[in-house]
């Protein structure tokens, strides 16, 4: 793969001129091409098999709207080759997704989902929600659309197979069964009520159910059912009866699982009005393990083709891609596109577009949902920017804000202090661009909510002017919202004027008289409180906003404190990782035993070298 190269003369033309003078320089290799406006703004990327032809497209008329206002505003290029046509194409969905350039269809929301891991690096396996890098030892299944989906089949999986989902800790700890035995959800094994091999086998049998089997797996327990109600065994006959239904329940909560597709994403795409909705169907293991929708930003030209392949680049570039998907469209590059997800995925992928049978009926299942996604989206957006007018005109704004921001702090008597920032805009809360601040200043007054508040909002700006200096880039908000009332007020706008910001507007958020909803009251420096109708649906918007705040801090600050209660002096010694705080704590019973230990005791736990013994005797009591 070759560098970038840009040539840039000094009376650089725009528009057409501008790409005809960069022709002479570029020969037919593959590659990418970025498109640059007079600020050096990326607007668009795109690939090529031959880049002088490519680009030689470009510098003659007649194309659509869209690409020739991307023309116009074009001042530069920068190229970088590559080897082969399947590189170009996994550098530019990366480009795209790290630069987002104005002209390229983008996938906004693109994070990982969850699967369900049998984790096996223990004698009793853990059943549990796994997200992110595979990297702890054991089998995965997944993905599965939502934690939802997860947690209903995790539910159904612990009354089917009785497996822990306790972590190791826990479950070493533990000296007689917890709630989860007496319900019926767990075997017990953290104390020796089912043997290794049982549950060796009940992990077997959980496998083979996620991976398609159930048939068989469901065969047997029916067999067993059968056997012990003839011997009798009418308590035994029972509980296998309720681990059968467990598992039907699971099958017709998934919906329709087709026959003949073992592993596919099944990709529905739907466009109207400029706007596009994509729907994911994940199947695997013959089952319907749930769909998610998504809606990639596309222009009023953009044709179904360049959106689904856009799409696909980009939705896989950090998942592993299943053995086929099936399209409702086309793409133009499906050979390269196939090429490249197979050489990512170590094995074949097939891309599909069927036109008859099951796969083309969940294609019509998929496009139907999209369909639909898309009318409730368009529905609500319409709703929203009538909203975002109202607060407009209830707060004297310019105009109606394309990005609000909604600030709150949680904490208990001043401990484990977070500020929570959350964000909408047209589309809704944008989930993505929430923020959380643990509260670090030594100096503020345990509970003191002002200083607090000027804490957040410090750190807040200061990032903004270093990542945004020069508001282009839509970090920036159009509207400040701020859980208080005057004195909130007060504070946050020093902190607005010592960094040269007074000019975003910004509203505390008062309870009001008897701290009722409905009650609340205005607060805007300088000027006098005010309220609104209690039935102003403005009035609602802006409840829902600071309640989504004051969820997303309260959330944020009980996760810290859930940290915090297992945290003990061994996490500030280096060395001692959670394995090996593990075995000092199983070992001793407590860090404060763990403590007074002299360093032979500290040498004679399993998996503590002699060195590290000394760092820990040492720390404790070069303390004391």
């Amino acid at each position: 793969m070759k560098t970038d190269s840009e040539s840039k003369p000094d009376s650089q033309p725009t528009g057409y001129a501008c790409i005809q003078r960069y022709l002479k320089t570029l020969d037919s290799s593959p590659g990418v091409y970025r498109m640059l406006d007079a600020d050096s703004r990326v607007l668009y990327v795109g690939k090529a098999r031959n880049l002088k032809a490519r680009v030689s497209n470009y510098a003659r008329p007649g194309h659509s709207g869209r690409i020739e206002r991307m023309i116009a505003a074009t001042s530069s290029m920068m190229f970088l080759t590559t080897r082969t046509e399947t590189e170009a194409l996994l550098l530019e969905q990366n480009l795209i997704k790290q630069l987002k350039p104005k002209y390229n269809v983008l996938l906004r929301d693109d994070k990982s989902f969850p699967n369900i891991l049998v984790a096996k690096g223990h004698a009793f396996p853990q059943i549990k929600k796994h997200r992110g890098a595979k990297k702890e030892k054991g089998a995965y299944f997944g993905p599965f659309a939502s934690a939802g989906a997860v947690n209903r089949t995790l539910n159904q999986l612990q009354k089917a197979f009785l497996l822990r989902n306790c972590s190791d800790s826990m479950f070493d700890s533990r000296t007689r069964p917890c709630l989860l035995y007496q319900i019926k959800r767990c075997s017990g094994p953290c104390v020796g009520l089912i043997s290794e091999a049982d549950y060796r086998e009940s992990v077997k049998d959980a496998e083979r159910f996620l991976s398609g089997r159930s048939t068989k797996v469901q065969e047997e327990l029916a067999e067993q059912m059968m056997a012990a109600s003839e011997a009798m065994e009418f308590e035994r006959a029972a509980g296998l009866r309720d681990r059968i239904r467990a598992l039907t329940q699971v099958q017709t909560s998934q919906g329709i699982n087709p026959r003949g597709v073992a592993e596919a994403d099944v990709i529905g795409l739907y466009m109207d009005s400029g706007q596009a909705c994509v729907q994911v169907f994940f199947i695997r293991a013959n089952q319907n393990w749930g769909n998610k929708d998504f809606y990639p930003r596309v222009g009023p030209d953009v044709s179904p083709a360049e959106v689904m392949e856009a799409f696909i680049g980009q939705f896989y570039d950090n998942k592993e891609p299943p053995r086929q998907l099936i399209l409702s469209d086309a793409i133009e590059n499906a050979d390269l596109m196939q090429e490249a997800l197979s050489e990512k995925a170590g094995r074949k992928v097939e891309i599909l577009v069927p036109q008859r049978g099951e796969k083309q009926e969940l294609i019509a299942g998929a496009l139907r949902n999209a369909r639909e996604s898309l009318a409730r989206r368009m529905s609500e957006s319409a709703t929203q920017a009538k909203l975002l007018r109202g607060v407009a005109e209830a707060f004297d704004l310019d105009s109606p804000p394309n990005r609000i921001e909604v600030y709150d702090n949680s904490h208990i008597q001043g401990t484990n202090a977070v500020g929570g920032m959350i964000v909408a805009g047209p589309e809704g809360f944008m989930k993505n661009a929430y923020r959380k601040f643990n509260i670090r200043g030594d100096d503020l007054t345990p509970g003191d909510d002002f200083g607090m508040m000027k804490e957040v909002l410090t750190r807040r700006f200061t990032r903004l002017q270093k990542e945004d200096p020069d508001r282009d880039k839509g970090h920036w908000p159009d509207l400040l919202l701020i859980d208080g009332g005057a004195g909130q007020v007060s504070a946050v706008h020093e902190i607005m004027v010592e960094y040269g910001v007074e000019d975003i507007p910004m509203v505390g958020v008062a309870k009001g008289v008897d701290r009722d909803h409905g009650k609340e009251e205005f607060h805007r420096t300088g000027q006098p409180p005010f309220a609104l109708k209690r039935n102003d649906p403005v009035l609602y918007f802006i409840q829902r906003l600071r309640d989504e705040a004051h969820r997303f801090a309260i959330g944020t600050h009980r996760a810290k404190r859930a940290k915090a209660v297992g945290a003990t002096p061994l996490d500030e010694i280096p060395g001692v990782g959670a394995a090996r705080k593990r075995a000092l704590l199983t070992h001793f019973g407590s860090a404060k035993a763990v403590s007074r230990a002299n360093l032979a005791d500290l040498k004679a736990v399993e998996g503590i070298s002699a060195g590290l013994a000394q760092k820990v005797y040492d720390f404790f009591h070069d303390k004391g």
